[in-house]
């Protein structure tokens, strides 16, 4: 259950853990983290379990689990391999979407009053480790609200004023704001597209032949030929996608690189050998001439 719950609108409110479980929001009646490392993350409650915790409203500095004792204090250090941790990382590294709970709990200005809030789905940005407040190595994990996700209201405390605030005009904003429709679930079965190329390849990009390591695991990024979206209009297929790493991609995205119908990679109008294939994975060659001949006209 990756991605938006079908008739749950953000902020939907639960009176304890056990309704969020039976709505399938949240589904551990206990653990804060939902997930395992090939799955990815599905949710995580944020409810004042852990001190090193941050909440800016549209970003949340969340920190993982493991090594707290019955007290909340960090006894021990927090490692990768706790299947909760692995599964944020999975969710980064493949740029799946996690659903935010909220929890009465929190110091945080932006939980809810009371029992339980749905807030909406988030990414995880980036992770990194650290000695926490009580001494021990934590992992946390950086969740960035995702564009359809809205500021969570503050309910507990007002924000503190910036005196500064005081120099600044009120915009005059708009009557009738152009709305734009975006489906998330659709980002999601994109994501099953690009993971099932960058699993044939192995992480190695097809280009360069790079493979970026991390802490939780391998990196790549799945790019597409033939741009999505108008004028473009390209498949959301796996033959019209590349496994590549970052740099590639953007060398692809703005021309610099291109493929001739023999699969040779041509950057910067210099070839520079053949593209890396797999046998699973079969290319468009209208995506691929699509592509040369938008940045070569």
């Amino acid at each position: 259950m990756i991605g938006e719950i079908p008739g749950v609108p953000v902020g939907q409110p639960y009176a304890n853990r056990v309704l969020a479980s039976e709505a399938k929001v949240h589904r551990p009646r206990i653990a804060g983290i939902c997930g395992t490392k090939t799955t990815g993350a599905e949710s995580i409650v944020l409810s004042g379990g852990y001190k090193d915790d941050e909440d800016l409203g549209d970003v949340i500095i969340y920190t993982g689990h493991g090594g707290q004792d019955g007290s909340g204090n960090q006894i021990s250090d927090q490692s990768l391999d706790d299947s909760g941790n692995a599964a944020l990382v999975t969710s980064h590294l493949q740029g799946l979407p996690v659903r935010v709970i909220r929890g009465s709990k929190s110091e945080s200005v932006y939980a809810p009053q009371s029992g339980y809030r749905y807030d909406g789905l988030y990414r995880v940005a980036s992770y990194g480790s650290k000695l926490g407040i009580d001494g021990h190595l934590i992992w946390q994990f950086r969740m960035e609200a995702a564009i359809d996700t809205p500021m969570p209201a503050v309910e507990s405390a007002q924000l503190p004023v910036d005196p500064t605030d005081n120099d600044v005009e009120v915009p005059a904003g708009n009557d009738a704001p152009e709305r734009v429709s975006s489906n998330v679930q659709r980002i999601v079965r994109s994501s099953l597209v690009k993971n099932a190329v960058k699993r044939w390849h192995a992480d190695q990009c097809q280009v360069c032949g790079i493979t970026i390591e991390t802490p939780g695991g391998t990196y790549s990024e799945g790019a597409h030929i033939q741009a999505l979206g108008r004028p473009h209009n390209g498949p959301d297929r796996t033959d019209n996608v590349l496994c590549l790493c970052p740099n590639c991609h953007v060398k692809l995205d703005v021309g610099a690189i291109v493929v001739n119908d023999d699969l040779t990679v041509i950057e910067n109008g210099v070839p520079v050998g053949p593209l890396r294939t797999h046998p699973r994975h079969t290319l468009s060659h209208e995506c691929i001439r699509s592509h040369r001949e938008r940045w070569r006209s």
